[in-house]
């Protein structure tokens, strides 16, 4: 009997999506006590959970996660495109042409830009890359925004003057949050391309076939 019913068709997303929302929400509550724990060492004026989730502190731990994310999806989806590795369940093959190679062709199925062709055609052949490149920057500049506002709001209350963002923007307390999330998603990245060399897990897309050899590159 095939399987059809809703939750089995959209299992994937929805159990990420459920995680995603629950950990966000347990990212606020935590962030929002430790932040009018840090408020009130300062002897300030404790936030509303409202107020809380405008504030820079929250703006960025958020963004700071997320910008990272979308480089690093942006990049795996461009550089898979023309590099290789051997043996890996993540790389192309290194001499057999792909599917995902072909040219596009319209059938009454495919998607409104590959029958319009032109333009739209060639937007939308680099549309997941475009997005995912467009989501990081949006991210990176949120992440930005909310890191110097958070920064300001602690130099005020050391009674300090503020700094406008070109001067953050020299600092390092930005870029050290930047490089040390950038640098765990390429490590991520680069264990799941070399692990799947010699490593298996029955049953997952992600893995080659159990009985694969180890240098047969691709699933």
């Amino acid at each position: 009997m095939k399987k059809s019913g809703f939750l089995y068709r959209n299992g994937l997303s929805l159990v990420f999506l459920s995680l995603f929302l629950i950990t966000l929400i347990a990212q606020a509550l935590t962030g929002w006590k430790e932040h009018n724990q840090e408020l009130q060492d300062e002897h300030a004026k404790e936030l509303a959970l409202s107020a809380y989730l405008t504030t820079g502190h929250f703006i960025s731990s958020t963004f700071e996660n997320f910008q990272s994310e979308f480089l690093q999806m942006a990049l795996y989806v461009l550089l898979t495109v023309g590099l290789r590795q051997q043996g890996s369940a993540e790389s192309k093959s290194l001499d057999e042409p792909e599917e995902v190679d072909r040219d596009p062709v319209a059938s009454k199925d495919s998607p409104g830009p590959v029958k319009k062709g032109g333009f739209l055609l060639k937007l939308y052949s680099n549309s997941l890359s475009i997005t995912f490149f467009a989501l990081f920057f949006i991210s990176w500049g949120l992440h930005l925004y909310g890191s110097w506002v958070d920064h300001n709001v602690e130099e005020h209350l050391k009674g300090k003057p503020a700094l406008s963002l070109p001067a953050y923007m020299a600092e390092p307390n930005f870029w050290f949050e930047t490089f040390q999330n950038w640098q765990s998603e390429f490590l991520s990245v680069l264990s799941i391309v070399v692990l799947t060399i010699f490593l298996r897990q029955k049953g997952s897309p992600e893995s080659k076939p159990v009985d694969a050899p180890h240098m047969e590159t691709g699933k």
